[in-house]
This record gives C-alpha cells, sequence and structure tokens, in this order.
C-alpha cells in the first residue's frame, strides 16, 4: 500500500489533486480537519485568524510534525483496506516523521501555481476565502513558520496548476500512471 502526501501553498490545488485520487480508490486523510475540528471544539469562528491560531497552538504542543503525529493511526487503519492520499502536508517535520514510518511506500506529491493564480482562486472560493493580504500573510508564515518549502522542493512529483481543472485532472492522472 501508499502514502501519497500532496503539498503546495494554499490556493494551488491540493485538495483538488486529493480528490482526483480519492475517486482513484484512494482514501483520504485532510490533515486541515483536525484544525476545523479544534475550531469547533472551542466554539471559535471559521476564519484565517483563528485557523492559524490553532495551527500555532497544536504545533507548540505536539512540535512541528503535529499534524501527521495526529493522524499516524488514521493513516495506518486505513492503508490496511487501500492507498492512502494526505491532503495538506504542511512542515519538513511532517515530512520526516512520514518518510521515516512508511519509507519507500511514501510519495510526495507538490502542486504548483503562481502567487497571482493562488490569490485569485483564494479570494473567489466559496468557504474560506482569504483576502489578498491574508494570503500573502500565510504564504509568509507557512514558509517561515512551517518549514513548507522543504516538502515542495524535495517532491517526488510536481504537478502545475496554471490553467483549468481538466489539464489539473490529466497532470494528475499522469502521476497516478506513474505510481502504479
Amino acid at each position: 500500500m501508499k502514502v501519497v502526501a500532496i503539498v503546495g501553498m494554499a490556493g494551488s490545488g491540493k485538495s483538488e489533486v486529493a480528490k482526483i485520487f480519492e475517486h482513484h480508490g484512494f482514501a483520504k486523510v485532510r490533515f486541515g480537519d483536525i484544525t476545523d475540528r479544534e475550531i469547533s471544539q472551542r466554539g471559535l469562528e471559521l476564519s484565517e485568524e483563528n485557523e492559524r491560531y490553532i495551527r500555532q497552538q497544536l504545533r507548540q504542543e505536539h512540535g512541528m510534525s503535529a499534524y501527521a503525529k495526529l493522524s499516524l493511526s488514521r493513516i495506518d487503519r486505513l492503508l490496511k483496506s487501500a492507498n492512502v492520499v494526505v491532503d495538506g502536508l504542511y512542515s519538513w517535520e511532517e515530512y520526516i516523521l512520514l518518510k521515516s514510518r512508511y519509507g519507500d511506500q511514501f510519495t510526495v506529491v507538490a502542486v504548483w501555481a503562481s502567487p497571482q493564480t493562488r490569490y485569485s482562486r483564494l479570494a473567489k472560493r466559496l468557504v474560506r476565502p482569504l483576502t489578498a493580504e491574508e494570503t500573502v500573510s500565510r504564504d509568509i508564515a507557512e514558509i517561515e513558520d512551517t518549514n513548507k518549502g522543504g516538502p515542495i522542493a524535495i517532491a517526488d512529483f510536481i504537478i502545475m496548476n496554471e490553467s483549468s481543472l481538466e489539464a489539473l485532472e490529466r497532470e494528475t492522472k499522469r502521476v497516478l500512471a506513474a505510481l502504479k
């Protein structure tokens, strides 16, 4: 069985790629669900500010590999019956933890889109839209505070996502075929 982690900056298309993997039989683990649950349990409004606060709190409590660490039992359980796609690898430390645990079964797929493209997408999305200022702030935090650049740089595959959903699906299917 395989564990494929999808990494990319906000608005790059990570979740769309994960959906395509899911449609091809992969069980999905979305790291962001941990943040969403915490926000709900604490009775907070879903906002970029609260999401960032929760992410920081979880990393202070569990270390920089928090999301991977908190998802290991779920990934292991799902791996018993299916390949797993992880939507949203965030940090170098998460990469190290998952790579050390799953070895050659672990693959990273980076989804890349230009800042201009990502910012436009994030402003238009229906759930959790972000302003340009929020997106720039998030980019800086993800690069400087969560060490997101490492997993993107070391990815086994890169999917360019600058045009249509159809093109993204074609590129994702290319990666799926290479993983067989």
